[in-house]
């Protein structure tokens, strides 16, 4: 079963997942990363050239054949507005790396590769968590604050609990 982990653009879902997948000796995959290999493009390009739906029709497939492997699954930020996605996530370890609005401003920045993010990154990012925070909250079954932590905290916190429970 994988380890699945959510939240908000800027919330570290490559970065501890890169690190949690190391210390438990398993694989990483980033479904964003995926898309962008196997269309061959980056996401921002995906979505100007071909729409924001034909992107959402990506990460649902993508993800829902990801999250039957094994591994540790780093979803997109928006993925859990699918309710398909939503569905499948039922039985997996939900992770979500929760973060306030101030530190992902600070971490996303002016990152151009987040297409939604264009713009007013503060005020696209309070919208966009006030949307998907109560989905977040329905697929979690754990929570972790990510504000003023090193993704290597987490991804050892991650660990400890994971390795404790097996």
């Amino acid at each position: 079963m994988s380890i699945v982990l959510i939240g908000a653009p800027g919330a570290g879902k490559s970065s501890v997942g890169r690190l949690l997948a190391a210390k438990l000796d398993t694989v990483f995959v980033d479904v964003d990363a995926r898309i962008e290999e196997v269309v061959g493009k980056p996401i921002g390009e995906i979505f100007a050239d071909d729409g924001e739906a034909h992107f959402r029709e990506l990460e649902e497939s993508a993800t829902l054949e990801l999250i039957e492997g094994d591994g540790v699954v780093s979803l997109g930020g928006g993925a859990v507005l699918n309710p398909r996605i939503r569905t499948a996530l039922v039985g997996h370890d939900v992770v979500w790396l929760e973060v306030s609005i101030s530190q992902a401003t600070r971490r996303v920045g002016m990152n151009t590769v987040r297409p939604l993010l264009m713009g007013n990154v503060r005020g696209r990012l309070i919208e966009l968590l006030r949307e998907r925070t109560p989905l977040y909250e329905e697929v979690a079954t754990t929570r972790v604050m990510t504000d003023n932590r090193r993704p290597s905290e987490v991804a050892a916190e991650l660990a400890a609990t994971r390795r404790a429970a097996s």
